[in-house]
């Protein structure tokens, strides 16, 4: 069990998050700027909190009351960095066998990852020298030469091209899937989250939210920062209105089926919302501002006809094959489907 309660201040910026990950993977899904790399940095040791506690199972990393604070090195963290902090100097045998702890066996375990990560090949090249992917892989088998007892990926896959993304998403989640410690998964990639992590921590503006499963997150956000996260691309203010709630800027109103008084915001997911008959319930009329093509999919950009002049659109995705009716469109979204939010 890796266990985090921390605090910290840089500037203007106030870090305060708290979370728990057993053995398993937990994603810090957050925007740029939220302190995702920032609690990472914490959990490695490299920067201090300013107060609270970190401990491995049952292993104290940090106390702020005890006056406790392990060197990095004494926390046997793997630490993943977004461009992998290879040593140029280096072959890539010689980054792996420098962080073998037992001299007499560097060699044996050194050939052994090389051969597990299919470097074997490259093991006289130096970082410089290798793909992408041959780094990535290098400096996996480099943290895991160490033993370490939790795993910290930082955007393990910000550098790559999609085709190798998606090659070395598959080898990360094999040697994930053998490791058998916590592993932290830093992200603003709710794909990425929602097919490689058991647990989600979402990071707004440097505090956390609670920790959920995936498919909550992307069922029944409880926040704004939720759900814009978890892809939701028609996020808007609302006034609560009994089982209602009116939405201003679009000057209308949904019917949601439930008590909508502690929300403040409504999300509405743009598959969810289809084109329908004027006598739909739901139904919201607009006129079509834009259409852009996905490769499978058609992006459609709608005006509500009551919208403020500096109101947001309304995005609905569909299929390529259908055909928009000329003049006013009318959508609607079940009950069911709305996003209640709060802040």
């Amino acid at each position: 069990m890796l266990s985090a309660d921390i605090r910290k201040r840089l500037g203007s910026f106030e870090l305060n998050v708290k979370f728990e990950a057993a053995n398993e993977t937990l994603a810090l899904l957050g925007a740029s700027g939220s302190g995702k790399s920032v609690t990472l940095r914490c959990l490695a040791g490299i920067l201090k909190p300013d107060a609270g506690r970190i401990f491995l199972n049952g292993r104290v990393f940090f106390d702020s009351d005890k006056n406790i604070n392990l060197s990095p090195q004494e926390r046997h963290i793997g630490y993943l960095f977004q461009q992998y902090a290879l040593f140029p100097n280096m072959t890539v045998r010689e980054n792996v066998a420098v962080a073998v702890r037992d001299k007499r066996q560097r060699t044996a375990k050194a050939d052994a990852l090389l051969r597990r990560f299919q470097l074997a090949d490259v093991a006289n090249q130096r970082p410089r020298q290798l793909s992408g992917g041959q780094q990535q892989r290098a400096a996996l088998a480099r943290i895991l030469a160490t033993e370490p007892e939790a795993l910290l990926l930082d955007e393990p896959f910000s550098a790559l091209d999609s085709y190798l993304k998606a090659q070395l998403e598959a080898e990360l989640r094999d040697t994930l899937d053998g490791f058998g410690g916590s592993v932290v998964w830093v992200t603003h990639d709710r794909d990425e989250v929602f097919r490689n992590c058991a647990k989600i921590c979402v990071l707004d503006a440097g505090a956390s939210q609670p920790v959920v499963a995936p498919r909550a997150l992307f069922d029944d956000p409880e926040t704004v920062s939720a759900a814009k996260l978890s892809g939701c691309k028609n996020v808007v203010p609302v006034l609560p209105d009994g089982e209602r709630v009116r939405i201003p800027c679009w000057g209308f109103a949904l019917d949601c089926g439930r008590e909508t008084a502690d929300f403040i915001a409504v999300g509405l997911r743009a598959h969810h919302l289809h084109i329908c008959a004027e006598t739909a319930p739901n139904a919201l009329a607009c006129r079509v501002v834009r259409t852009m093509d996905n490769v499978f999919s058609t992006i459609v950009l709608l005006r509500p006809v009551n919208a403020a002049p500096d109101a947001p659109p309304l995005r609905i995705e569909t299929a390529q094959t259908d055909t928009l009716p000329a003049g006013t469109v009318f959508v609607n979204i079940s009950p069911e489907d709305i996003l209640l939010l709060k802040e």
